[in-house]
């Protein structure tokens, strides 16, 4: 079974995640022990209220009190009553006990103090009670404060992420963002904000250090390129025009004929990659700045005649359906080796009566042609040197350049394999 591709996501909302999790947890756990708590402290405090309210009545009541009197005591005082002596009540008895209650009809809970009195030498037990939360509307109270809190602890911990995200990550963001606009050899290097996160300020370090090291090799690289093709520009020209003076020779015999002419494509090859290299390398430094207006149905035209006469060689068919006046705006030396390369490609791995397929829309050109019955390896197609065809006489280098060309100006370029034909096609909108 394969794996479910998952939507990365932010290092700050993973982290606030883990907090909210863990503060939800904690409250959560907490709620029991708060029950308790709230509970213990509140029966707590009616004890002493009804202890005061006993010493109140012993003080201020007992003294004058009469037996005649406890009647009319009872009658006009529903918390506090004077009733016979319970057996066995010697000291005063703290009990949670229900009661009915005549003015809400239900029974409620209550806390009572019992405690045994004389009057008139007769002893009597003072009934003292007061009623308490219910467990219900103690419950329902928790859970709204516990739910305040946590909607307040979600707002503190969204606000202080986005704070944290603006403020203290502020440098890692300017460092990404610049990371993510540069390509080496078409954008100056990434110039970072001082930071005084001390992580930061390391990351920024490597990173420059690594960016100014790749930049010395890639220029290094692009310079060798250059040189190297140049110098072999020269002795390439003489070793052409030697073999063309001996092919010349009238007295050469077949043998020496083919030899030479095997000499001359080999030779053919090598100008054709040395070319392939500088340009490659010309590319890189940005040395196609001149931008113009092109019209791509004239360009296909011009292109197309100028191979014409190859894909007759093969009897290829060329099926054409291009839109008028559909222009870019580029360099017009490279989209002509841009076109040609892919005219060029569509040949040469082509076979015998096959066909070719050149399609041009408002900002998309597709260029199909027949070949190997089988799709080819996009991860290697537009890679330098990455011959996907052995028998063809190509130096791995056409793809590569038409890749280069359309990054260089943010086309896409994709490769499908549809209807028997190996189809290219470009999107201009991008540019």
């Amino acid at each position: 079974m394969g794996s479910i591709n998952k939507q990365p996501q932010k290092l700050l909302h993973q982290t606030l995640r883990g907090y909210v999790g863990f503060a939800g947890l904690l409250l959560l756990l907490s709620i029991p022990f708060a029950y308790f708590l709230m509970q213990k402290l509140h029966v707590d405090d009616i004890d002493e209220a009804l202890i005061l309210r006993k010493k109140e009545f012993q003080a201020y009541h007992l003294p004058n009190f009469t037996l005649g009197e406890i009647p009319q005591w009872n009658k006009y005082n529903r918390d506090i009553k004077l009733i016979d002596t319970l057996q066995n009540l010697t000291k005063d008895s703290l009990l949670q006990q229900p009661f009915h209650d005549e003015l809400d009809n239900e029974i409620e809970p209550y806390r009572v103090l019992y405690s045994p009195i004389r009057i008139e030498q007769k002893t009597f037990t003072l009934l003292v009670r007061q009623n308490l939360i219910e467990n219900e509307d103690l419950i329902f109270n928790i859970l709204g404060l516990y739910a305040g809190l946590l909607v307040l602890l979600l707002a503190g911990l969204f606000g202080l992420t986005q704070y944290f995200s603006r403020q203290l990550w502020k440098g890692f963001y300017d460092t990404l963002q610049q990371l993510e606009t540069f390509e080496l050899g078409k954008t100056d290097a990434p110039t970072f904000e001082e930071t005084h996160i001390q992580e930061f300020e390391r990351l920024n370090s490597v990173l420059q250090h690594l960016i100014q090291k790749s930049i010395a090799v890639f220029e290094s690289q692009q310079e060798f390129i250059e040189n190297a093709s140049h110098e072999l520009q020269t002795p390439l020209a003489v070793l052409q025009a030697k073999l063309d003076t001996f092919l010349q020779m009238p007295d050469l015999s077949q043998a020496q004929m083919q030899a030479l002419d095997s000499l001359y494509d080999l030779l053919a090859r090598l100008n054709r990659l040395n070319k392939n290299l500088l340009l490659l390398s010309k590319i890189d430094k940005l040395s196609f700045q001149n931008l113009e207006n092109i019209n791509l149905k004239t360009l296909i035209e011009k292109q197309v005649s100028f191979f014409e006469e190859q894909a007759l060689q093969k009897n290829i068919r060329l099926e054409i359906d291009v839109l008028e006046n559909v222009e870019i705006k580029t360099n017009h030396i490279l989209i002509e080796i841009f076109v040609s390369n892919l005219l060029l490609n569509a040949i040469r791995h082509n076979h015998k009566n096959g066909l070719i397929s050149i399609s041009l829309k408002q900002n998309e050109l597709q260029i199909g042609n027949t070949g190997q019955p089988f799709p080819l390896p996009e991860n290697k197609l537009f890679r330098r040197f990455a011959k996907i065809d052995s028998s063809t006489q190509g130096n791995g280098l056409g793809l590569a350049i038409i890749k280069k060309i359309a990054d260089l100006y943010r086309w896409s370029i994709t490769y499908v394999m549809k209807n028997n034909l190996h189809t290219f096609t470009i999107n201009f909108n991008k540019s």
